[in-house]
């Protein structure tokens, strides 16, 4: 009796759950795709975390590394810097990267977010899972501030104000926007030809690391150059912001997952030991060059290590990403010591020679380390290593391209409009009081 009993409702719990799983399917039919709260809370997060990683891990990150009087000027571009991005992307920048099908650009149909409404939404990886349109222009916002930001570096202690927010606009407008597009935009060209790159190791850093070699190739070196002492004043403050880059960075990498499963657990896994390998390499590299490792190494070797598994945290394996670390800081180390001393220019923090080059490193790698084979989640369909790594070079050889000239004629037109360089006196007193009017410390 107990027996047929538990049969019996076995069979019943078993026809329940057929009927809800029916009645699940017709209605997510007739509602249209899944928005899972998970993944709305986790992009959510990311965005903060991007935005963390601006203000105030990047700020302090450069703040840091300049002298004392310079510090106000850098955390003043850096936070403006974001807030006419953020305006900018929602004006036109959007539409401009995703607002529709295209070779170079997203068109114009989605100026001031036409047509997005708090129902919209936007595929992910999953079929049939989608995120509400709000959250993932807020996720792109971050990207597309973050990235110019990054250029600052290059620039520290000589740029005019003006000339940085008016470069700032024209440079996301007809730099970034179309980058953005040509790699994660339907019907871009780099995506087209089948290349990789999770979280913008083209969009961001190769794209900021041309622009500011160009900066500093234009602009010349700062008075003083080779002469004053222009040591980081605070390498505490260096250290903080490299830390926060680090922490933010996961919702850069994990959060371009755009779900929270097991795609965003990879790049997490892959961001944290890409970075741990990077700085042990330069710390390294710096004991055998140096005869000892320094904390603006072991800084150095961190964000190069960010910088190289961005683009190919989300295919790789870890023991892939622990090689393309320990692989990075070496070659970003030549160039900061060796190659920029030898032809003289002054990237003033090293823009192009950690995240111009890390970018490079990381791009090209992508396309060795996803193979099955190496511990990646292997290539597409008929994709050979050969077949991936061309993808992956031809999207790096756009970039240079695009960003170095396109950034060179930005830079000659604001040069003609506001300037782009401090006066000589204003340079001596430092940029805080010359620009701001205000020091970031009193005696």
């Amino acid at each position: 009796m107990i027996s047929r009993f538990r049969t019996g409702a076995l069979a019943l719990a078993t026809l329940l759950i057929s009927s809800s799983a029916v009645l699940a399917q017709e209605a997510a039919e007739v509602a249209g795709p899944i928005v899972d709260k998970g993944d709305v809370s986790w992009m959510m997060t990311s965005s903060l975390l991007v935005l963390f990683m601006i203000v105030p891990g990047l700020a302090l990150f450069y703040g840091g590394l300049v002298r004392s009087k310079n510090m106000l000027s850098v955390l003043m571009q850096c936070t403006l810097i974001t807030s006419v991005v953020m305006i900018v992307w929602v004006l036109w920048g959007y539409s401009f990267a995703f607002g529709g099908a295209g070779t170079y650009w997203g068109g114009m149909s989605k100026l001031f977010l036409a047509g997005v409404t708090p129902d919209s939404t936007v595929a992910t990886f999953t079929d049939g899972v989608e995120l509400p349109e709000y959250v993932f222009i807020a996720f792109q916002m971050t990207f597309a501030a973050i990235t110019p930001a990054l250029i600052v570096g290059a620039f520290a202690e000589r740029a005019k104000f003006s000339g940085v927010m008016l470069f700032t606009v024209l440079w996301v407008t007809f730099i970034y926007f179309p980058i953005a597009h040509m790699v994660w935009g339907e019907g871009g060209l780099i995506l087209d030809w089948g290349a990789l790159d999770f979280a913008g190791g083209t969009v961001v850093h190769i794209n900021a690391g041309m622009a500011g070699l160009m900066w500093a190739l234009v602009l010349g070196k700062r008075v003083g150059f080779g002469k004053d002492n222009m040591a980081p004043h605070s390498m505490t403050l260096t250290m903080v912001g490299a830390a926060m880059l680090w922490v933010g960075w996961f919702g850069f990498n994990a959060g371009s997952n755009l779900e929270a499963t097991s795609g965003a657990t990879l790049a997490m896994l892959n961001t944290f030991v890409a970075t741990a390998a990077a700085v042990v390499s330069w710390s390294i590299v710096e004991s055998v060059t140096r005869g000892k490792a320094s904390g603006l190494g072991a800084a150095s070797g961190m964000v190069a290590g960010l910088v190289a598994i961005t683009p190919a945290c989300g295919s790789i394996g870890p023991v892939g990403s622990i090689v393309l670390g320990l692989m990075v800081s070496p070659i970003c180390y030549f160039f900061v010591t060796t190659i920029k001393s030898k032809f003289g220019y002054d990237d003033s923090l090293d823009v192009f020679g950690v995240h111009g080059i890390g970018g490079m490193v990381g791009a090209i790698m992508t396309g060795v380390l996803t193979a099955s084979s190496l511990g990646g989640i292997g290539f597409g369909e008929g994709v050979t290593m050969g077949a991936q790594v061309m993808a992956q070079f031809k999207g790096v050889i756009v970039t240079i391209l695009w960003s170095g000239i396109g950034s060179l004629i930005l830079i000659y037109i604001t040069k003609a409009i506001t300037g782009i360089r401090a006066t000589e006196e204003a340079e001596r007193e430092g940029l805080d009081l010359a620009s701001h009017g205000e020091s970031a410390y009193h005696a």
